[in-house]
């Protein structure tokens, strides 16, 4: 069992000290599924990256705006979204933390 609000603590406040402002942890890794705890202060990104086969975005904390070719996503805490199937990337609003949801491989 993983305790998600400790993480977004320690994840804060790692990516507060770290120069990008950011700082991820990978929570679940089970065959093709993977869970990533993302904490980003305000103002930080990540930059475009491609899409996995399937992603949902979940906000812990904070606001983040997923920004996307078929239009940009503002979304707060609580909040869930799909992620669509394109290039994409996520700035952080306010300081924020994400659950990213991914599928690597569909069978």
């Amino acid at each position: 069992m993983h305790d998600l609000a400790a993480l977004v603590e320690e994840h804060m406040t790692a990516a507060r000290l770290a120069p990008h402002g950011r700082s991820a942890h990978l929570v679940v890794h089970d065959g093709a599924l993977r869970q990533s705890v993302i904490a980003l202060v305000s103002g930080s990104e990540l930059e475009d990256h491609n899409t996995p086969p399937a992603a949902t975005l979940q906000v812990l904390r904070g606001r983040v705006r997923l920004t996307a070719s078929s239009g940009d996503r503002e979304l707060g805490a609580g909040q869930l979204y799909v992620i669509p199937k394109e290039r994409h990337g996520l700035l952080a609003l306010d300081d924020a933390a994400v659950l990213l949801t991914a599928v690597t491989a569909v069978a």
